[in-house]
């Protein structure tokens, strides 16, 4: 089957169908390009969705990420941007491999194409030419013919004629003898004519046509070609990124199957264990006793009504402190008595005394009030080591409970660490660097690198002292805590510094706030006294406490437990700290000589423009 034989006469359907076959190859090359861009959109809109989950540097959200269910997730985000990059691949692969290669062969089978039906044209034309010439022969043959014809009619009238001349007739014999001589001329040309013309159409028709009409179908047969490999490739390009993309979606897969409900459970026990223990049981409060006060002593109401002052009920029972009640003052802490204040003499006469003496158990608050106040407990700034730096988080990290202060100070240390290893390697590299210079002068002074020696190793020196710090507050931490994953007895806070200013506002805070809390039972006293003594510097340079008022003892008391003071009927003292609801007045006769005593005992007379003195109603 050939073009040239089959369709010799089609010159101008096939000049269509060609035209047509190069804009089906443009209208694909069209097709892709459209697809890379939507393959680079949808890369881009998922690379776009990957990096807007993604958690952000140094936030709460890298903080999450520990979870594995979380880093399932991130790794779902990442496989993504993999997945993506595998899109942009198809784009750049189809790009180059089809939309470039058949834009390039496009333009040359346009070249092609034209320079084919530019030869068929041009023997299109020759025929033509030849077909004129065949015409134009013709007809001057046929013209020829018939002027010899009546040219030799009028001879032989002539020469029939008697009257005519014989003159006339040799004129008319001699006209006809050359009108037939141009007739036989032309009978020659266009006898030529007709042989050139039949050979330029056999030529044309058998010999041109069928060649220029072979290479136009050799020519569309390869644009099929081409096409059919520009499709097979497409499905090739798509095919190459299936594997890397199943490997994405395994990894997905994987990411999914290593979430460990367990783990993340354990997670968020270390990233919120406190370290306390639960509270111990109440005791029950026996109002069946017999009481030695007055009806407006015993009542709350009245005492405000008469514009005495407010006591402020602990809610401490006798076994421990509620976990989040907080005793923010370590002196208070190491030397506060853990038992109830005695009750005054019996002897004495209740109503004579203004703030009349008062019995431990009228300074228990109900069970709802104690436990409405356990539930609804928010954390307040109370470490007066944070405020005198200006900070909201202490330098010790007191303000947290013992397992997540532990893991912040461990946090510390290494980073102190890495920070040393890093400076230590600064001063090997100079120390290097100067040992060079003094073999080879020419390279550098080496006493230029003193200086900056000197500067390293006085910046390891302070990150080693910074590190011993933080090492003996880490120390502190662990020697109390009993055990790694057992719940601590009471909240690390020992290293907390006060200012004498805000003191008496962060002691307010004690009852309310879970930062920096203690349990306390009488079987740590004996714990309590070591760690009073150990850390004896901590407080050494701390101001003492202002006096916020005076008082006066109402009665004898003989203090013979660690931290109380004794005091004499009738003498005046000075008051550095109030009542805080567990029954004790800290107070002090000189600079070197304070203590506690039972608020009952005495009789308090507060500054009211002192800093931190309440004023009562």
């Amino acid at each position: 089957m050939s073009w040239g034989t089959e369709l010799w006469d089609q010159f101008d359907n096939l000049e269509k169908h060609t035209q047509w076959g190069i804009d089906i190859l443009e209208k694909y090359i069209k097709f892709v390009k459209e697809r890379t861009e939507i393959e680079l959109n949808y890369a881009k809109q998922l690379r776009n969705l990957s990096k807007k989950y993604q958690p952000k540097k140094n936030s709460k959200e890298e903080e999450e990420y520990r979870y594995t269910a979380c880093q399932a997730f991130l790794s779902t985000l990442n496989e993504m941007n993999d997945y993506a990059g595998q899109h942009e691949v198809i784009s750049e692969n189809m790009t180059s491999q089809i939309t470039v290669e058949l834009a390039r062969y496009v333009q040359e089978l346009k070249q092609e194409r034209k320079s084919h039906f530019h030869d068929g044209r041009k023997a299109q034309q020759q025929i033509e030419t030849c077909w004129k010439q065949l015409e134009s022969s013709k007809r001057r043959f046929e013209r020829d013919c018939r002027e010899a014809d009546r040219a030799q009619q009028y001879f032989e009238k002539m020469d029939a004629d008697i009257n005519v001349t014989k003159a006339d007739v040799e004129k008319a014999r001699q006209q006809a003898q050359i009108r037939h001589q141009m007739a036989d001329d032309s009978k020659a040309d266009y006898s030529s004519y007709l042989q050139k013309f039949n050979l330029e159409q056999h030529e044309y028709y058998h010999t041109h046509i069928p060649n220029i009409f072979q290479k136009i179908q050799e020519m569309e047969e390869r644009r099929i070609v081409r096409i059919g490999e520009s499709v097979k490739t497409y499905a090739e390009l798509d095919r190459q990124v299936i594997p890397i993309i199943g490997k994405c979606l395994d990894g997905i897969v994987t990411a999914a199957e290593s979430v460990d409900p367990k783990n993340d459970s354990q997670l968020v026990v270390e990233a919120y264990k406190s370290g306390f223990e639960p509270p111990g049981d109440i005791e029950f409060e026996d109002y069946t006793q017999p009481m030695k006060r007055t009806v407006s002593d015993n009542s709350l109401s009245n005492s405000r009504g008469d514009g005495k002052p407010e006591l402020k009920f602990g809610g401490k029972s006798k076994g421990k402190l509620w976990p989040f009640i907080k005793k923010n003052k370590l002196m208070s802490l190491l030397t506060s008595p853990h038992q109830p204040p005695p009750p005054p003499p019996a002897s004495a006469s209740p109503s004579a005394v203004p703030n009349g003496p008062q019995s431990p158990k009228q300074q228990k608050e109900p069970l709802s009030h104690r436990f409405n106040e356990f539930m609804t407990s928010k954390p307040k700034i109370h470490c007066f080591r944070s405020l005198k730096r200006g900070g909201a988080t202490p330098e010790d990290f007191s303000n947290l409970p013992p397992e997540q202060r532990r893991k912040k100070l461990q946090q510390k240390v290494d980073e102190l660490n890495k920070e040393i290893q890093k400076e230590m390697d600064q001063r090997d590299a100079i120390t290097k660097m100067k040992d060079v210079y003094l073999k080879n002068p020419q390279m550098g002074d080496p006493a230029s690198l003193d200086h900056k020696l000197a500067e390293v190793s006085q910046n390891i020196e302070k990150l080693r002292l910074e590190a011993q710090k933080f090492e003996a507050w880490l120390a502190e931490v662990e020697g109390r805590l009993p055990a790694r994953g057992e719940q601590s007895r009471r909240q690390s806070g020992l290293y907390d510094t006060q200012s004498a200013p805000a003191v008496n506002n962060c002691a307010q805070d004690r009852e309310s706030s879970p930062d920096g809390s203690y349990t306390e039972e009488q079987s740590q006293e004996s714990e309590v006294k070591v760690l009073a003594t150990d850390f004896d510097d901590e407080f050494d340079d701390e101001e003492p406490l202002p006096a916020i008022g005076t008082c006066k003892a109402l009665y004898t008391f003989e203090g013979q437990n660690e931290g109380t003071i004794s005091v004499v009927e009738g003498e005046t003292l000075y008051v550095i700290e109030e009542d805080k609801g567990d029954g004790w007045t800290r107070i002090r006769r000189n600079e070197d000589e304070e203590g506690y005593v039972p608020t009952s005992y005495v009789e308090v007379y507060l500054d009211k423009n002192a800093k931190g003195a309440k004023t009562y109603i």
